[in-house]
């Protein structure tokens, strides 16, 4: 009896062990830097060429579902290299492509690009949309949205390093700041800010802790007050693609 307590003992303190791993993101590091340039463009045809290291990073996602015993900023760093990752992969399995919404059909949370689900992690199947508003939005972190990009001209830049749990305050605060600070993104001054759509299509994120102004000073370094007139960018959907 003793044997077998000892047995299962170590079988269940081995699986919690497993349970509890954080995969590396290290593989995916490596890759941003090789393909993605100072100003967020990315070179799709070295993600091609490179598709061997790619897919085994994809395959480490798969294979390490998020588990509670993760911290939140585990899970959270993991989500968004997942979002990003699985996003330029989707670019490349119809690659050459004018931009993300030629792919799939029209009828957004139907039948989009974001509605595909092509994303296995773990035992489930996700699609970009599951991530983002099921999973990316829960944590209520408005940042969320500079981090993860939608291969699009107007999206965020695609940080050239991967997101990591120990790091992720200051990649997310750095984010902020250099998006709010992005005149392609955003044109802030103080009687008009000409602000990116983010701010409207996901306006409700941004004003859970205050108001957008208050947001929008904590990393524009131009201020706003309530007499700023505040419009929206259209938005430029054209492929990410540094060509």
């Amino acid at each position: 009896m003793k044997k077998i307590f000892i047995s299962v003992t170590c079988f269940l303190m081995a699986t919690n062990m497993f349970a509890q791993k954080v995969p590396s993101h290290t593989q995916w590091d490596k890759l941003l830097k090789k393909h993605v340039s100072a100003a967020g463009m990315v070179n799709y045809k070295g993600f091609q060429a490179d598709k061997s290291e790619f897919n085994a990073y994809l395959k480490s996602l798969s294979d390490s579902a998020p588990q509670k015993s993760w911290s939140e900023n585990d899970q959270k760093a993991f989500w968004i290299n997942a979002y990003n990752a699985f996003t330029i992969s989707l670019i490349l399995q119809h690659y050459p492509v004018k931009s993300i919404k030629d792919i799939g059909g029209k009828i957004y949370k139907i039948n989009t690009a974001w509605d595909i689900k092509f994303i296995p992690i773990g035992r489930e199947k996700y699609d970009l949309n599951n991530i983002e508003h099921k999973i990316l939005r829960k944590y209520n972190d408005p940042r969320i949205h500079f981090a993860i990009v939608c291969a699009s001209m107007s999206c965020a830049k695609l940080r050239r390093e991967a997101y990591t749990g120990s790091k992720l305050e200051a990649q997310l605060v750095d984010q902020g700041k250099d998006f709010l600070n992005d005149k392609s993104k955003n044109n802030i001054r103080a009687d008009k800010a000409e602000l990116s759509k983010y701010f409207t299509w996901y306006g409700g994120d941004f004003t859970k802790n205050g108001n957008l102004v208050d947001f929008i000073n904590g990393y524009s370094q131009t201020k706003i007050n309530s007499s700023t007139k505040i419009t929206y960018v259209d938005y430029n959907w054209n492929l990410n693609d540094q060509k």
